[in-house]
């Protein structure tokens, strides 16, 4: 891992995922987060200020990259919130089958290397009545946009950690065994390759 990917990238995402339109769709979702949490790619923990505590017994945070696990520990210390931070990469979550009611994700699975691995063990560790909530941003159905996005894909990957901008969200959390008991989507504001986004709430099917 060089320089950039280890300590300017971290700071650039924080300051990226923090826009009003991103936060407002953070919000939409966490809240209804409840019971044993798991947070896939915490990040710098900008959905911390979002949970209902009230209806959280434990919150476990997985992110494979130090750097933000720091600046997310601080966040939750700052809010005085009790997080488990797990440093290992989505592919492989250290938790027990069926342990886990929700399992929260919010613009990670575009950036996950093997996604479909990932979906796989968020679905294992999901208790049978456990609820896997979600605000991703992913391949657009207008097809000039879906062709810029398969074009800007590999160069915007190299600047943004591995992100990619063409993924089908929904298709990829169904095909992991998962029921999606609701949907919406939409454009944010912002260059159409970058800003469309799906929302919503699944279960294990």
């Amino acid at each position: 891992m060089g320089l950039y990917d280890r300590y300017v990238l971290p700071k650039l995402l924080d300051f990226a995922m923090r826009q009003k339109p991103i936060m407002m769709q953070r919000q939409k979702v966490v809240p209804q987060a409840h019971g044993r949490v798991l947070e896939i790619g915490i990040g710098s923990g900008l959905n911390l200020g979002f949970y209902d505590r009230a209806r959280v017994a434990k919150l476990w945070g997985l992110d494979p990259s130090e750097e933000l696990r720091r600046i997310a520990r601080e966040r939750a210390r700052q809010m005085g919130m009790d997080v488990e931070f797990l440093g290992l990469p989505s592919e492989q979550i250290p938790l027990a089958d069926a342990s886990v009611d929700t399992v929260v994700t919010t613009y990670t699975l575009c950036t996950i290397p093997d996604v479909a691995r990932a979906l796989g063990e968020m679905r294992r560790v999901l208790a049978p009545d456990g609820v896997m909530v979600f605000s991703e941003h992913g391949r657009a159905p207008d097809a000039s946009v879906a062709r810029w996005q398969d074009r800007l894909d590999g160069v915007w990957g190299r600047l943004a950690g591995g992100c990619h901008l063409n993924r089908a969200i929904a298709d990829l959390i169904q095909n992991a065994g998962f029921r999606i008991d609701s949907l919406d989507t939409m454009y944010l504001p912002g260059p159409r390759p970058f800003t469309y986004t799906f929302w919503g709430r699944a279960s294990r099917g």
